[in-house]
């Protein structure tokens, strides 16, 4: 597994980004047969060359959505009410009608080993992120557009499909 260097990193999502949400737009419009198997297999390649400790860039520049379950469950582990979590932590965009951490990077994040403070409890967003496999893949093709941005996961999945689809071209 190797680390992930968030500065070469981003250098490369600046250049290769366009292409990539390219891609994957002509895969949402013309998906190929086994999309769904396909993206399965590439998963199970992409994790054990995935670092996530090395990285957390998720966790530095995206906040999670915060279900009702999450905030139950999150605020019984802090031992706080629930509205008192909220309204410590979180903040709710009217626009989305979703809960969402006040600030950046997520206040449950300990920077100095990149390990989550909640991880046994931490919001379903953050268990299934980057939700590579979550839904059929031209369901979530727009999340994974956004998602090559801060996740060398979800950039490196990609990669490996646009690898995989031009062998098979």
């Amino acid at each position: 597994m190797e680390a992930i260097n968030l500065r070469s990193f981003k250098q490369k999502v600046r250049y290769h980004k366009k292409t990539m949400r390219r891609f994957l737009g002509k895969v949402e419009k013309a998906p190929p047969r086994r999309l769904d198997q396909l993206a399965e297999e590439l998963d199970k390649q992409v994790w054990p060359e995935t670092d996530c400790l090395s990285c957390a860039n998720c966790c530095k520049t995206m906040t999670p959505t915060f279900t009702p379950k999450d905030i139950r469950r999150i605020a019984a582990h802090l031992d706080m009410t629930q509205d008192a979590f909220k309204e410590k932590w979180l903040y709710f965009d009217k626009k989305d009608g979703d809960w969402m951490n006040r600030k950046q990077p997520c206040q449950f994040l300990n920077l100095e080993d990149n390990k989550c403070s909640i991880y046994e409890v931490r919001p379903e967003d953050c268990a299934g992120f980057p939700h590579l496999t979550k839904k059929k893949v031209k369901e979530y093709i727009h999340v994974h557009q956004q998602n090559i941005e801060y996740c060398p996961a979800t950039y490196k999945w990609v990669e490996k499909m646009q690898d995989a689809l031009a062998a098979k071209s």
